[in-house]
Order: structure tokens, then C-alpha cells, then sequence
């Protein structure tokens, strides 16, 4: 079990770094290296644009890397996607600027966007069924919580080498070629990824679906035509996750560097330092859902979301970075209340046969509207003067949506329902 989680959390870690590394160069260089002829704030919000791309590509990914999983196995899956990502992320790193090839650069930077994205959007759901389909049922939500430290893992290896090239390079020598180094640095990790990845065997669970001829043949359609309902709530649920942490590692590094005048070093020292709390905190949320349920800790944390978004604002304003660490690190406790479970409450929502494909899909559409809007939407009505209320009043709205989600789920921790009639190939109950 120790392996397999570790397996889970080296492969989500790698895949994330990719995925957060193009965040932060989005916040800090992509906009004039490849949108010139825009204003500084047209530009910023350009490069966000193709930073959203990715979280468009996601679902995507979801449905066809889900139907590989649900058809084919768990495993390919994990291969599959963490080679487009790493791929996907090298190339970035080789990509010429607009004053070099015009305008086939941002086309390009594009497509690639959409590719990391694409590989993404599989990798997470092979991820966590990997670890929830080998693990016992008491503590399904601890060992799933392995690949959920994958994120703040990836994002802090991803910022922690953003943070050493600013603070050793001058300005001019990382727009130059410094903030190429970490996109390189991607194609060695997932070489490195790849060769763990290979070891691993399939998942119990699956293997009992092959052998009982009970795989869904159209997963994707069967999830979208019978748990239409259950992806909403789950997508609407999430949703307040992402807004969050995008909020913290992405916009607010253009704020405090264009508005506030602090240097990105600083600031990336400072979401750095939140996001290892973060990570740190995951398995003892996690402890705590499988004590007290999964529905309990994501509700928890979405309200304390929804507290917390003006306090986030009003500190994050004060230019003093002892009350702006607070500020980032309460609201991502929040965001970790929810996330370290959801590694078990979305598989224990699907039935085994389409739960690669449901889960996933559920997962990454709540990226579209909480990952992708947030820095674009939060970047637009932050260009003025005073505290930026209207991201404080946009995070709050997500909150809510995502309070009232997570209020309409119903619990899955396996002692919580022990009367319930089994439906899935783990003999626990899937609401629909």
C-alpha cells in the first residue's frame, strides 16, 4: 500500500509541478514575452487566457483518459497522462518568444496550454483510484490523501525553483532564459515518473470488473445520461477549491508585484510558505474524514471559505506580509478541509465501473469555473484603487454555490450506512 501511495503522490506531484509552473511564469513573464504589443494589464490578462486553456482541456482529458481507465485499466492511465503533460511542459520551455516568430508564438504556447491540460485532466483520476481501489475501507481517505499532497508538493517544487531563479538572476537574465530552466526541468521528471509509474500493478477493483465482464462499454455516456445530477454537484461542489488556491499561488502574486510594489521574490516566498502548510495539513484532514465522513469536512471547509474571502482581502491589503501569510494560509485551510477527502468521497460516489470517468469529469469541470475564471475575472476587477472587494465578493459567491453542492451529497464513509445495498464491485453503496 506504502508503494502504491507513493507512486500516486510522486506521479500527481511531477504532473502538478508542470501544471503550476506555467501559473507562475503566466503571473510573472508569459504576458510580455508573448503578448508585446498588449498594455501590461491586456497582456497579464492574455497569458492568464492561455493559462485557462488548460483547465478548459481538463474535462477533456477526463473523458479520454477515464474511458481508458474504465475500459482498459487504472495503470495505462497513469502512464498515458503523465507522459503528455511532461512533454507537453518541456516543449513550453524550447518555445521562441513573439519577437522571434510573431504570432504563431502565443498560437503555440496555446496548444501546448491545451496539452498539459489534456494529460492533466486523466492524470488525477488514475491517481486516486490507484490508491482509494487498494486501500481498506477505514482508511481509504488517509491513503488517498497520498496523491492530494501531490498538488501543493508539485506547486512548491514548481515556485521553490521560480523562487531561487528570481532571487539569484537579474530581471533581464530571467526573462531571458531563466524562467525557461523549470519548464526544461519538467522532461527529466517525467522521465523519472515514468520509470516508477511502469512497476505498478492494476487495481483489484478493476481487475474483478475484467474478469466479471462487468466494464461500461460508453462510460462517458453513461455518467452524463444516469449521474448527470451527481457531476453537477460534485463539479459545483469543487468548485470553491480551485478559486481559492488560484487566488492565492496565481493572482495574488500580479497584485502584490503591479499593485502593491513587492517584489516577486517576496511574494512567491510568501504563497511558498502557505502552500507548505497546506501539504502538512493534508493527512490530518484526511484522519478526520475518515473519523467523521467526507460530506462533514467538505461543508466545514467551504464555510469557513465563505467567512474567511473579505478578512483574505482586507489582509492581503495591508501590504504588511506577516498579515498577507495569515491571510493565504486560513484560506488555504479551508481549501484543505475539503481536498484532502475527495480523493475518497468522489470514488466512493460512482459506482466502480464508470468511477474513473465520473470522478475525473466531476473533479476537473469544477477547475473551469473556480481554476480558469478566477485569476482572469479577479485580475479584471482588481485594476483600481482601494482593496480589490469584488475578488473577495467573487471568491464568497463560489463559496456559497459550493456550500449548497456539497449540502445536496449524500455521506459515503463505509460505516456511515452500513444498511445500504452494495452496488459496486468494493461492495459499498454509490449514490447516484
Amino acid at each position: 500500500m506504502l508503494r502504491v501511495a507513493s507512486a500516486s503522490l510522486v506521479g500527481t506531484a511531477i504532473e502538478f509541478y508542470d501544471f503550476f509552473v506555467y501559473g507562475t511564469a503566466a503571473a510573472l513573464v508569459l504576458g510580455p514575452l508573448f503578448f508585446p504589443t498588449f498594455t501590461p494589464l491586456t497582456g497579464t490578462l492574455a497569458a492568464f487566457g492561455t493559462f485557462g486553456i488548460g483547465f478548459i482541456a481538463r474535462p477533456l482529458g477526463s473523458v479520454l483518459f477515464g474511458h481508458i481507465g474504465d475500459r482498459y485499466g487504472r495503470r495505462p492511465v497513469l502512464v498515458a497522462s503523465l507522459l503528455t503533460t511532461g512533454l507537453a511542459t518541456a516543449a513550453v520551455g524550447f518555445l521562441p518568444a513573439y519577437t522571434t516568430i510573431g504570432i504563431a508564438a502565443p498560437i503555440l504556447l496555446l496548444v501546448l496550454r491545451f496539452l498539459q491540460g489534456l494529460g492533466l485532466g486523466g492524470e488525477w483520476g488514475g491517481a486516486v483510484l490507484l490508491t482509494a481501489e487498494h486501500a481498506p475501507p477505514g482508511r481509504r481517505a488517509l491513503w488517498g490523501s497520498f496523491p492530494q499532497m501531490g498538488p501543493p508538493l508539485g506547486f512548491l517544487l514548481a515556485n521553490g525553483t521560480m523562487l531561487a531563479l528570481t532571487a539569484s538572476l537579474s530581471d533581464a537574465q530571467f526573462l531571458a532564459w531563466g524562467w525557461r530552466v523549470p519548464f526544461w526541468a519538467a522532461g527529466v521528471l517525467a522521465v523519472g515518473g515514468l520509470l516508477l509509474r511502469t512497476s505498478l500493478t492494476e487495481t483489484p477493483h478493476f481487475r474483478e470488473l475484467a474478469e466479471s465482464g462487468r466494464r461500461a462499454e460508453a462510460p462517458a455516456v453513461e455518467v452524463v445520461r444516469d449521474h448527470w445530477r451527481l457531476l453537477l454537484l460534485t463539479a459545483g461542489g469543487l468548485s470553491v477549491g480551485y478559486a481559492v488556491f488560484y487566488a492565492v499561488t496565481t493572482w495574488s502574486l500580479v497584485y502584490g508585484t503591479e499593485q502593491l510594489g513587492f517584489s516577486p521574490t517576496l511574494m512567491l516566498a510568501l504563497v511558498t510558505a502557505a502552500v507548505t502548510v497546506n501539504g502538512l495539513l493534508t493527512p490530518v484532514a484526511a484522519l478526520l474524514g475518515d473519523r467523521f465522513g467526507r460530506r462533514p469536512m467538505c461543508l466545514a471547509g467551504s464555510v469557513l471559505a465563505a467567512l474567511w474571502m473579505f478578512p483574505f482581502i482586507a489582509l492581503l491589503d495591508t501590504g504588511r506580509p506577516a498579515l498577507m501569510l495569515l491571510g493565504f494560509v486560513v484560506a488555504l485551510i479551508a481549501l484543505v478541509t475539503m481536498f484532502a477527502v475527495i480523493a475518497a468521497y468522489l470514488p466512493e460516489l460512482y459506482e466502480a465501473r464508470i468511477r474513473c470517468t465520473g470522478a475525473a469529469v466531476g473533479y476537473n469541470l469544477a477547475g473551469v469555473l473556480g481554476g480558469a475564471l478566477t485569476p482572469i475575472v479577479a485580475t479584471a476587477v482588481s485594476d483600481g484603487d482601494g482593496p480589490p472587494w469584488g475578488v473577495a465578493l467573487w471568491l464568497t459567491g463560489i463559496a456559497v454555490l459550493s456550500t449548497a453542492c456539497f449540502a445536496a451529497l449524500p455521506e459515503t464513509r463505509p460505516t456511515a450506512a452500513p444498511a445500504r445495498t452494495a452496488t459496486t464491485a468494493d461492495e459499498e453503496p454509490a449514490p447516484a
